[in-house]
């Protein structure tokens, strides 16, 4: 009976207490206030005895090989085992190993395939603890009690708060042994050190892709299925990931927080500056093992190496077309649309893009804005002038896999090829002449029709 009666009810939710004083302890939970403040960090707490536990982390056992301090000796050791790599807990069914037990447990849960935790709100189930269905409800909710007292940010789950942290200390103490790197967490850190093994054990079944993690494997799989899970409540617009519809809300707000300090230019993401700032320090870290090209951005060189691969994962839905990038497969289909909504004022001529009709007007006020730094060549593109560039480095990215001979363009490549086919596209509307590629056909109409008179 003394179980069952709760006469202390909160009044911000549904929780219901035996005791005045669990109540008070409850109440500081929807507060956002923190009294208590550690007077050797200037962290603050909401209760006293939470204050109390985290002094000890000030005064406890310290780690030797980070500057992390633990109240428990007990603590301290299962610390010690991120750095030996020690895992004692083993799973007698798969054989994978664990630092604590708790992850055991849990992990067990998923060769039973038992999750008693039911999401009433959608079809998500949870397994071992209720408490990972008590986070999860804040997705539903919206509810964010953990709260960043630098920057006022907030979070639904007290270990990405933790992690947040690390961007405001900027402490960075799980060190790689293999390179110079450094990391705020152990996680991120195992994360890089796979990249040393170049191990990648999940593979896609439906292209040659293979990834270090699961989660990157299945968000590739809806660049395959088309399956776009996140949408933009304001124009409908669907993403596959959530990092791209958080950059693209900012185009409907308008908001740039974030200035370089160089240049006038203003932008919605810190990692837009980032790669931005690279125009300037012209810094392009991510080198090409094939052809060693360089670049500023890392998936630029990902879209690069295709070149060499040959892959071309993204395929037309209304003709048999595949493509590098997606940028490439969007352009192609405004070729079924036929829709060309810009005008050129000056000649009538119509583009698809923005962009096209942009170049397009260089024509007319003969501005070149690329310069080559070899010869003093001026472009009106800097594609143009990024191919004309390969006539100094002698680089010939496009290569002939029935002869030996390369070239500087996809466009020339594909000419030759004609040559080995014998196929000749390029037909004289005057005399039904054809040739291989457009130069020959030219030349032919220079020669034979065009009128000296």
């Amino acid at each position: 009976y003394f179980l069952s009666f709760s006469p202390y009810k909160c009044d911000q939710c549904t929780k219901c207490f035996t005791l005045n004083a669990l109540l008070k302890h409850h109440m500081s939970t929807h507060s956002l206030e923190m009294p208590y403040k550690c007077d050797q960090c200037m962290k603050c707490f909401k209760r006293t005895g939470d204050l109390k536990i985290h002094m000890k982390t000030h005064s406890g056992e310290k780690c030797d090989q980070c500057p992390k301090r633990y109240r428990r000796k007990c603590d301290l050791k299962i610390h010690l085992r991120t750095h030996s790599g020690e895992k004692p807990y083993k799973c007698d069914q798969c054989m994978k190993c664990f630092i604590q037990k708790g992850p055991l447990m849990s992990h067990m849960n998923t060769h039973s395939g038992e999750k008693p935790y039911k999401c009433d709100q959608c079809t998500k189930c949870f397994t071992l603890n209720k408490s990972y269905l008590k986070i999860h409800m804040r997705t539903h909710s919206g509810e964010k009690p953990y709260k960043c007292d630098q920057c006022m940010k907030c979070f639904s789950h007290s270990s990405t708060l933790n992690f947040h942290m690390s961007t405001h200390t900027g402490e960075k103490t799980y060190r790689c042994d293999h390179c110079p790197k450094c990391f705020s967490h152990a996680s991120l850190l195992k994360f890089h050190m796979s990249r040393h093994s170049a191990e990648k054990p999940y593979r896609c079944d439906q292209c040659p892709k293979r990834y270090l993690r699961k989660c990157d494997l299945k968000i590739h799989l809806r660049t395959h299925s088309g399956e776009k899970p996140y949408k933009c409540d304001q124009c409908m617009k669907c993403f596959i990931q959530k990092g791209p519809l958080k950059s693209h809300m900012s185009t409907h707000s308008g908001e740039k927080p974030y200035k370089c300090d160089q240049c006038t230019k203003c932008f919605s993401l810190k990692a837009l500056l980032k790669i931005h700032m690279s125009t300037h320090s012209g810094e392009k870290p991510y080198k090409c093992d094939q052809c060693t090209k360089c670049f500023s951005q890392k998936s630029t060189l990902n879209n690069h190496m295709r070149i060499h691969s040959g892959e071309k994962p993204y395929k037309c839905d209304q003709c048999t077309k595949h493509f590098r990038a997606t940028s490439h497969l969007k352009r192609h289909m405004m070729t079924h649309s036929r829709e060309q909504p810009y005008r050129c004022d000056q000649c009538m001529k119509l583009f698809q893009r923005k962009c096209d009709l942009k170049i397009h007007l260089r024509t007319h006020s003969v501005k070149k804005p690329y310069k080559c730094d070899h010869c003093m060549k001026f472009f009106s593109q800097r594609g143009k002038m990024n191919i004309h560039m390969r006539s100094h480095s002698e680089e010939y990215p496009y290569r002939c896999d029935q002869c030996p001979k390369r070239f500087t363009e996809g466009r020339f490549l594909k000419y030759h090829m004609w040559t080995h086919t014998g196929d000749k596209p390029c037909v004289c509307l005057e005399c039904n002449a054809s040739y291989s590629d457009p130069s020959s056909l030219r030349l032919h109409l220079l020669k034979a029709h065009f009128d000296t008179r």
